[in-house]
């Protein structure tokens, strides 16, 4: 009995800011969800333990109405006895109340110790239901904010992705962007090159005409002299 209210003493009397902080840093309720177990637990030993005495009270509290009622009846036989002049039955009788009397006051004396008890595990039941109710609450509220937690995680990570996309982020994606821009690079002095090559065509085109006019002027002038 010692042994299950302290184990209650020590459940009742935890820190559950602690378990709460203990939750937060380790991202997951697995300390909250074994004390909420252990609490169960020695709730279902509480109610049975409470059952229990509460039983061994009734059968005590009867056993004492049983002697209580035999004493009185030995109180009254003695007195028929002495009045009837039997000393000897009158002493027998005697000696049995006293037996009686004796009976009573120890079945006083455990009622009394087990009704403490009784109460004791009743006080320690309701505190610990209220501390179960506590922290099935907490629990509640924990859960929602570890997963709002985790919902902004997610979020970081896709604004960094973005990040990493416009080329402030992971290095291999910025590798690939660094890739594809001197793909560009490479795609735009080719055309340029090949602009080149074009302009140099039409001069020589036009070099090679103005050649032909020449000729063709010469041989006008020399067919007419």
């Amino acid at each position: 009995m010692a042994t299950l209210l302290e184990k209650v003493s020590t459940l009742v009397s935890a820190n559950l800011h602690a378990l709460v902080d203990q939750a937060l840093k380790a991202n997951n309720l697995a300390v909250i969800d074994q004390y909420i177990r252990q609490v169960e637990e020695n709730l279902e030993n509480l109610a049975d333990a409470a059952a229990t005495v509460g039983g061994e009270v009734k059968s005590i509290r009867r056993k004492l109405a049983e002697h209580e009622k035999k004493a009185t009846d030995l109180d009254r036989a003695v007195d028929v006895f002495l009045a009837e002049n039997n000393e000897t039955a009158a002493a027998a009788t005697q000696s049995q109340l006293n037996s009686t009397r004796q009976l009573i006051e120890t079945y006083a004396q455990q009622i009394a110790t087990q009704d403490v008890e009784y109460q004791k595990l009743l006080n320690a039941k309701v505190k610990l239901e209220a501390r179960l109710v506590t922290m099935k609450q907490q629990r509640a509220e924990l859960a929602a904010l570890l997963e709002l937690a985790k919902s902004k995680e997610i979020v970081v990570k896709t604004v960094k992705s973005l990040d990493a996309l416009m080329g402030s982020g992971d290095s291999d994606v910025s590798h690939i962007a660094q890739s594809i821009y001197a793909r560009l690079d490479k795609a735009n002095a080719a055309t340029e090159i090949r602009a080149a090559n074009l302009d140099e065509q039409i001069d020589q085109v036009l070099g090679r005409d103005l050649i032909n006019q020449q000729l063709a002027e010469r041989k006008k002038k020399l067919a007419s002299a």
